[in-house]
């Protein structure tokens, strides 16, 4: 008979919630803490956010409320520059909507595809994805964007738009060049995306919203090129015509967005429009008024050693500064800390390293491990907030000699500039949250293919639990261990209202 363990079980339920609610009113209504563990689909795959899995809810203590929502992207791609070099995503635009490949960046901060009668873009892509153009004209829901928009007019002050006629009718237009001298053009549109949104009250909806991207009917350098094409790109960046700025202005997201790019050769990873919630996170301030994520870099490390650099090289002018950026494959050291960088690393091999002659970069090949030849490298952030950088954050594979690896020097020297850009060699294999209602960005290491915690409004006490559809594991809790859990839980209650009664 099941009877009683169920009958057992309810009355936990409902004593933990009368518990719980004495023990908020005689702690000044301090808040049961909840947390929900989060597991998510292979991302490399490209399978998104399901159904939450079962949970019981009554062990903490309250019902999630429902607030923004936490949006699912799948990733694909690697940080290898020399097999994909960029991380993307899907996502799902018009009606009838169709599905469009697009680079993760956030170093920009508009969403463009490819548009039909488009002039140089690639029609094929050597990343197996199939290229797709977006119709304006076939899309029901779709409409173009005048320069006469309230739209358009705030992005022309922060040259992110273009009206040249001055007429009001005039389609409001873009033009954009990348730090690779690559370059976009085309029109601004405003049509409907869909996505899978995960609420707080155990529910994943079909969700969708109103977006202005770029349609672009003209694309120029590296963007032109199929071996690595995509259908355009996702800037994550913060001005008003971001899509994240976009959906969490409307109440539809969080004001933050995370990622974890797998540095692993399968590559994938996780984008989501939300906060991902884990212990070891340490934030750093936003450097405010820049138009991409800057940061306070203090300090480079070498073996625990802080380099000679001068403080004031690291200081973020209009010609300097420290840039997150995931749509830059390597990283890129302000002139004057890379030499010191080099020979700091060099002067630290182990005996088992020998140098091997390469032109323009310092390359190596070791008889051990590679975390047993090559130092750590720390960044320090306002706030003392470090970064731990293992050897394969700063170091390429290249090839090997009599089956020995080479590994080379990946971090560029940003010849003539004081910009230091942390690109996805960097940022692979560690989660980073942009949390813009608070300006800070955080980061921890993290296997990321493993499950995350995902917040799914402003606070820090509402959590989701989605499932990995792939793999075998479930997060449902044993009957009998949730059962035993309640009668603790029983005696618990009866043992705190006796002392309440004194």
């Amino acid at each position: 008979m099941r009877i009683l363990p169920v009958i057992l079980l309810l009355l936990a339920a409902g004593a933990f919630t009368v518990f719980h609610r004495a023990v908020a009113d005689v702690g000044g209504g301090a808040a049961f803490p909840a947390k929900l563990r989060l597991e998510r689909a292979l991302p490399r795959r490209g399978v998104g956010l399901d159904h939450l899995r079962a949970r019981d809810r009554a062990r903490h203590g309250r019902s999630l409320a429902a607030a923004a929502g936490v949006v699912d992207f799948p990733v694909k791609g690697s940080a290898n520059p020399f097999t994909v070099g960029l991380y993307y995503t899907r996502v799902k635009l018009g009606n009838p909507p169709k599905e469009f490949y697009v680079q993760i960046d956030s170093g920009s901060d508009i969403l463009w595809v490819t548009c039909d009668q488009c002039n140089g873009c690639p029609t094929s892509s050597g990343l197996n994805i199939q290229m797709e153009f977006f119709e304006p004209d076939k899309s029901s829901t779709c409409s173009r964007i005048t320069c006469s928009d309230d739209l358009c007019t705030s992005a022309l002050q922060t040259g992110e738009a273009l009206c040249s006629s001055g007429s009001p009718r005039e389609a409001c237009s873009y033009s954009f060049q990348y730090g690779d001298g690559s370059g976009t053009s085309g029109y601004y549109v405003s049509d409907t995306m869909y996505f899978d949104t995960v609420f707080g009250n155990e529910q994943t909806m079909n969700s969708s919203a109103t977006i202005l991207f770029g349609c672009s009917n003209s694309q120029t350098g590296d963007l032109t090129k199929s071996d690595r094409a995509v259908d355009g790109i996702f800037g994550f960046g913060q001005h008003e015509l971001s899509v994240i700025s976009q959906l969490s202005s409307t109440g539809v997201t969080p004001r933050a967005f995370s990622h974890c790019l797998s540095g692993s050769d399968s590559g994938g990873g996780i984008l989501v429009l939300g906060e991902i919630i884990e212990p070891g996170i340490v934030y750093t301030p936003l450097v405010p008024s820049q138009s991409h994520y800057n940061l306070y870099l203090e300090s480079i490390a070498v073996n625990g050693q802080i380099l000679s650099i001068d403080s004031s090289v690291f200081e973020t002018s209009n010609t300097q500064g420290t840039i997150i950026d995931s749509g830059t494959t390597l990283a890129y050291l302000a002139e004057q800390a890379y030499n010191p960088f080099v020979n700091a690393i060099i002067a630290s091999l182990s005996s088992s390293v020998s140098r091997i002659p390469a032109k323009g970069n310092e390359c190596f090949i070791t008889t051990s491990s590679v975390d047993d030849s090559f130092p750590s490298v720390t960044l320090t952030f306002k706030g003392g907030a470090s970064m731990q950088l293992k050897p394969e954050d700063y170091l390429l594979q290249q090839g090997l000699v009599d089956n020995s690896i080479i590994w080379c020097i990946g971090w560029q020297n940003n010849q003539g500039s004081g910009i230091t850009i942390l690109g996805d060699l960097i940022l692979k294999d560690k989660i980073f949250v942009y949390d813009l209602a608070n300006q800070q960005i955080g980061w921890t290491n993290y296997d990321c293919s493993a499950p995350v915690n995902v917040s799914t409004s402003l606070g820090k006490n509402q959590f989701l639990n989605t499932g990995q559809l792939e793999v075998n594991g479930s997060s449902r809790i044993p009957f009998t261990r949730l059962l035993w859990t309640s009668i603790g839980i029983v005696v618990m209650y009866i043992l705190t209202l006796s002392r309440l009664q004194r």
